[in-house]
C-alpha cells in the first residue's frame, strides 16, 4: 500500500468512525434522559428499556441485510452517506414526540438509518487494509462507538444541563420540553457530516470492488454459505451477540443506576459515565484489536474468539459486584472496567466477517450477524433489564448485573466452540 493510498485509507476509516461517533450520540443519548421522560410521558422501566431496545432494533435488524444486500452490488459512500442523513432526521424527529407511541416510531428511524453504515463500513475497510492490519483498521472504527457514548454522555449531560432550567414554550400550538430540544440540537452535526462524506469519500477500487457488483451471489447462495460454515458462524454470532447484550445493557442503564442509587444529577452522571466511556471503553476496544492482531502474528488462528473470550471472563468479574457498591467512586470505578471488557468484542466478531466469507457476501453477513445481535444484544439486554427491575429487584443495579453475568457465561462457552473449526479453516487458507 503506497503512502497515499495508505493516508487515504485511514481517511476514510476516520470519517466513518465520526459517522460511528454521531451515530451513537444519537442512539446514546436517550439513556441519559430516562427521568424526564418517564415523567412526561409516564413510562415504566419495561417501556422505556422497549425504546432503547426494541424500538431501535427492530428496523436496524432487519434493514441491516437487505442494506448490506446493495453495498454489494452498489457504491458504499453512497449508502454511507444516505443512512448518515436518514437517522440524523429521524434524530430530530425524536424531539417532536408526544408520547411513547411516537417516541418509539421516531426511535425505528433512528435504527433504519443506522442500518446502513456498519455492514457498508465493514465491508469498506476489508478492501482498504490487508488482513495482518484488518484488527487495527476495525478497532480504530469500533472506538467510534464509545467515542459516540462518551459525547452523548459529556456534552448530553451538558446540554440537559443547560436546557433543564428552561420552562417549557409552545411552538405552533405544540409544547416544547428540555428533552424535546437535546434530541434536537444533537441531531444537526449529522446532516453536515454526510454532506462532507458525500465530497471525500471514494470507492477504493474503480468498477465497484473488481467487478463484484456484476455478479453477486444471491442471499440464499449467502444463507448455504453460513449453513456450510456452521461451525464457526452459529458460535460466532451467538456468543459475540451475547457479549453485545451486555455491552447495551451497560450502556443503556448506568445512568439510571448511578441517578437512582446514589442520587446523581443528570449532568453528574454524564460526566462520569462520559470519561468512563472515553478512556475504558475505547481503551478496550483498541486493545481487543491489538491483542487479535498480536495473536494473529503469533501463529494463533483462533484469535478473534480467544480475545471474545477474555472480554467475556473480565466482564462477569467485575460486574459481578456492582451491587454491592457501597459508594458512588465505587461504582463508577466497577462500571468503567466493566466498559473496558464489554468492549471487546468489536473487532475480533468483524475481522471473522471479513475474512470467512468471500467478499462478494461480506456485507450480507455482516447484516446478518447485527440482525442477530440487535434483536439478542438491544432488545434482550434493554428490556430484560427493565423487566428485571419493574418486577423482580425494584432495583435497576442488580438487574443490571445479572444479566451481564449470565450473558458472559453464555457468551463464553459459545466462543470456546468456535475457536477450532475457525483455526481450521485458517489452516486451509492459501
Amino acid at each position: 500500500m503506497g503512502q497515499l493510498q495508505h493516508g487515504r485509507a485511514w481517511l476514510i476509516v476516520a470519517l466513518c468512525m465520526t459517522a460511528y461517533v454521531f451515530s451513537f450520540i444519537d442512539r446514546q443519548i436517550l439513556a441519559l434522559l430516562i427521568e424526564p421522560i418517564k415523567a412526561d410521558l409516564r413510562l415504566s422501566d419495561t417501556q422505556f428499556g422497549l425504546l432503547q431496545g426494541l424500538a431501535f432494533s427492530l428496523f436496524y435488524a432487519t434493514m441491516g441485510i437487505p442494506v448490506a444486500g446493495l453495498a454489494d452490488r452498489y457504491p458504499r459512500p453512497l449508502i454511507i452517506v444516505a443512512a448518515v442523513a436518514f437517522w440524523s432526521v429521524a434524530t430530530m424527529a425524536c424531539g417532536l414526540a408526544r408520547s411513547f407511541g411516537t417516541l418509539f416510531i421516531a426511535r425505528l428511524g433512528v435504527g433504519a438509518g443506522e442500518a446502513g453504515l456498519s455492514p457498508a463500513t465493514y465491508s469498506l475497510i476489508s478492501d482498504l487494509f490487508p488482513r495482518e492490519k484488518l484488527g487495527r483498521a476495525v478497532g480504530v472504527y469500533s472506538m467510534g462507538s464509545f467515542l459516540g457514548a462518551g459525547i452523548a454522555f459529556l456534552v448530553g449531560g451538558s446540554v440537559i444541563g443547560m436546557v433543564s432550567s428552561m420552562k417549557a414554550v409552545v411552538v405552533f400550538g405544540q409544547e416544547v420540553r428540555s428533552w424535546h430540544l437535546v434530541f434536537m440540537i444533537v441531531g444537526v452535526p449529522g446532516i453536515v457530516l454526510a454532506a462532507l462524506m458525500a465530497l471525500l469519500v471514494r470507492e477504493p477500487r474503480a468498477g465497484g470492488r473488481d467487478g463484484r457488483g456484476k455478479d453477486v451471489p444471491s442471499i440464499l447462495a449467502v444463507f448455504r454459505f453460513l449453513v456450510a460454515q456452521r461451525a464457526i458462524f452459529v458460535p460466532h454470532i451467538l456468543g459475540f451477540s451475547l457479549m453485545a447484550t451486555s455491552l447495551y445493557a451497560m450502556l443503556g442503564w448506568t445512568p439510571a443506576y448511578l441517578m437512582r442509587s446514589f442520587g446523581m444529577s443528570a449532568a453528574a452522571c454524564g460526566l462520569r459515565l462520559g470519561i468512563a466511556a472515553l478512556t475504558m471503553g475505547m481503551a478496550g476496544v483498541f486493545a481487543s484489536g491489538w491483542l487479535m492482531d498480536r495473536l494473529t502474528m503469533a501463529g494463533r488462528r483462533d484469535a478473534p474468539f480467544i480475545t471474545g473470550m477474555v472480554g467475556s471472563i473480565g466482564a462477569l468479574c467485575s460486574v459481578a459486584a456492582l451491587p454491592f457498591a457501597t459508594s458512588a467512586n465505587v461504582a463508577t470505578a466497577l462500571v468503567a472496567l466493566t466498559l473496558f471488557f464489554v468492549s471487546t468484542p468489536m473487532a475480533p466478531s468483524t475481522a471473522v466477517m471479513q475474512i470467512v466469507p468471500p467478499p462478494a457476501m461480506r456485507s450480507r453477513v455482516s447484516g446478518i450477524f447485527l440482525f442477530f445481535n440487535s434483536f439478542v444484544g438491544l432488545t434482550m439486554g434493554s428490556a430484560a433489564v427493565g423487566f428485571l427491575s419493574d418486577h423482580v429487584f425494584a432495583a435497576v443495579g442488580s438487574a443490571l448485573s445479572m444479566i451481564v453475568v449470565g450473558a458472559s457465561l453464555l457468551a463464553i462457552l459459545l466462543l470456546a466452540r468456535g475457536r477450532r473449526p475457525y483455526a481450521l479453516f485458517g489452516a486451509e487458507q492459501p
